[in-house]
């Protein structure tokens, strides 16, 4: 199985939490999307941190390496969020687009900077 296919896969899962947090939050508290999609994607990027580190690139997951890619997905979640709320995007659109977006920046940004040096 390749990189990308583990990855994806860990993805599903990941995005099935990040999805049902949104959800929830968005639809009890009210709160813009920015903040709703930051504190979804905080729950979900652990999960998929761990799982990656350890089923996709195998490599020893470091709170380094968490605190870089969290900083670097958080903030492309928050900024799209923002990006949404600014254009009155609803929930559904914003969260399909993080889930394209991520999948593609945050592989290409785990591979070649989180655990670089994979074979």
């Amino acid at each position: 199985m390749t990189h990308f296919t583990k990855y994806f896969s860990i993805g599903i899962i990941n995005t099935l939490i990040h999805w049902i947090i949104f959800a929830i939050i968005i639809s009890i508290t009210h709160i813009p999307q920015a903040y709703a999609n930051l504190m979804a994607f905080l729950v979900s990027v652990t999960f998929s941190f761990f799982a990656n580190a350890k089923f996709t690139f195998k490599k020893k997951a470091t709170s380094g390496k968490y605190t870089v890619f969290t900083s670097f997905m958080g903030m492309m979640s928050y900024l799209i969020g923002c990006f949404s709320d600014k254009l009155n995007i609803h929930p559904v659109i914003t969260i399909l687009t993080f889930s394209a977006i991520s999948l593609i920046l945050g592989f290409l940004y785990s591979k070649f900077v989180v655990f670089k040096g994979i074979e």
